[in-house]
């Protein structure tokens, strides 16, 4: 698991730390699990370090000393290290000795960097460090437009990605590869700071952290949680989904999240709802019940939304009414937010919301809060934790998906999601367990789809690669996603 904290806690675990370490310490360890980690792609690159072309972009304060650290160690190995100052009267004076003492160059001409920043074989990108907000100043920007051949390697966060919240709020300068120190930072993990920011390599410094408020899930703890029957099972021990969803307008709904609820781990699936008979033809094994969720019979847990229009009402609260653990999504959650948070009064099982951005933010009016503009709406949420539980991360810390592709925004994916989600419900998951561990798979299952990659998807593509990518994880036969990989070179 990868856990993450604030800007705020880091600086304080740093100060603690150099408050009982000769000075210099800290950076130095730094900047060896920097220098460690571009010689290994320089050596996977060029076959070594010896003659590789390497430029530091340095700007002021500790990243720029961390990379002029890390390039002064490269070049005592052997590369052309060239560092570029973009605030030649605060670069770091340690760090800048040390490179020219390993017989660096530099230069402060931005007309000389940029035509070594387009050759180089490795860029070290230390212009901001994780104090930074707003996008890169006017001197930095044209690094983020200039082409590039070579591979950047950016010091604890992307510069002009915000290192709390991941938002890009000007030009950014993408890389391949980023080696945070310490710990993870939140804006790593949350999009759209994580697709700049590449493969995440972490360094230990020897930080002492709190819980972290930001999480996300690697292959191994998916694993851990994927429900696996045993020899007295039987479907009911397994677990019953009810899938309340599709109506005359929406068929294909109820068809997709049945899909994804039969995938999910649970040991049978029931539906209510007008496309029965559509549901049967496609997926002979679901048990279907005329009537709402009332009338249904045993389930462990209810999936209610996806495409159920004017019927949503009537199934949202026969659903909620069971002591049962309850996913509302689409049409759902769009009734949820009509009747307002009294509809949850009193529920002690779990219920697991599904919104998109637009969603939220009806349901927070909804609820008497201001659903905010568009783009307030799209802000990642905050990292502050919650109350300790003892496992290294907080109980209630906001968990992010690292899998997953833009095409993923396609008709019906929800759908597929929803019913995954809910099935793992019925399985034994735990809510927040569920929604991470289905989000997931969801997303390894839309890269697996794809034949070429990078290309479209279906929804129906998606359900159908569920089989294949939980046995991957579980196995362990699956690669960790590309982009938060360490080691890797970019997405």
């Amino acid at each position: 698991m990868r856990c993450a904290h604030r800007v705020d806690q880091v600086r304080a675990a740093e100060a603690e730390l150099m408050a009982r370490l000769p000075e210099g310490t800290l950076m130095r360890r730094a900047a060896a699990g920097l220098a460690v980690t571009c010689a290994r792609l320089l050596t996977r690159r060029r076959g070594r370090v010896y003659g590789s072309r390497v430029v530091v972009l340095a700007g002021s304060g500790d990243n720029g000393g961390d990379a002029l650290y890390a390039g002064a160690e490269l070049a005592r190995r052997g590369a052309r290290v060239t560092a570029v100052l973009l605030a030649p009267g605060r670069a770091h004076g340690g760090g800048l000795t040390a490179l020219r003492a390993a017989h660096g160059r530099v230069v402060v001409e931005q007309e000389i960097g940029l035509a070594d920043f387009s050759c180089a074989d490795l860029v070290l990108d230390g212009i901001v460090g994780i104090g930074g907000r707003g996008g890169l100043r006017p001197e930095a920007e044209p690094y983020a437009r200039a082409a590039r051949t070579g591979v950047v390697v950016a010091v604890d966060v992307p510069s002009g990605v915000d290192a709390d919240t991941g938002e890009v709020a000007g030009a950014a300068l993408r890389a391949d590869v980023t080696v945070c120190f310490g710990t993870y930072k939140p804006g790593l993990l949350i999009d759209p700071g994580a697709s700049y920011a590449g493969a995440v390599q972490l360094v230990g410094i020897g930080l002492e952290l709190p819980p972290a408020g930001v999480v996300a899930l690697q292959h191994a703890d998916v694993a851990a949680l994927l429900p696996v029957p045993g020899a007295e099972s039987d479907k009911y021990r397994r677990g019953v989904v009810g899938v309340a969803a599709g109506s005359a307008r929406y068929p294909g709904a109820a068809l997709l999240a049945v899909a994804g609820a039969l995938r999910g781990g649970a040991g049978a699936v029931r539906y209510v709802g007008t496309a029965a008979e559509e549901v049967v033809r496609c997926f002979p094994e679901t048990l279907v019940t005329e009537g709402g969720p009332a009338g249904a019979g045993r389930v462990q847990a209810w999936v209610v939304g996806p495409g159920g229009g004017e019927g949503a009402g009537r199934a949202l609260a026969e659903a909620l009414a069971a002591d049962v653990p309850v996913l509302v999504d689409a049409d759902g959650l769009t009734e949820l937010a009509r009747l307002g948070p009294g509809a949850l009064a009193g529920r002690t099982a779990p219920t697991l919301l599904t919104p998109h951005t637009g969603e939220a933010a009806r349901l927070l009016a909804g609820a008497g809060g201001d659903g905010g503009t568009r783009s307030e709406q799209a802000r990642p949420p905050a990292a502050d934790p919650p109350p300790a539980s003892g496992r290294g991360y907080a109980q209630g810390a906001v968990r992010v998906n690292p899998t997953g592709t833009a095409w993923l925004a396609t008709a019906g994916s929800g759908d597929v999601l929803a019913g995954l989600a809910g099935s793992l419900l019925a399985a034994g998951l735990s809510a927040p367990d569920a929604a991470a561990v289905a989000a997931y798979l969801h997303g390894l299952a839309a890269r697996h789809t794809a034949a070429v990659p990078g290309a479209p998807v279906t929804a129906s593509e998606v359900a159908a690669a569920l089989p294949a990518v939980w046995n991957d994880v579980r196995t362990g036969a699956a690669p960790e996603p590309r982009s938060r990989r360490a080691g890797g070179t970019g997405r």
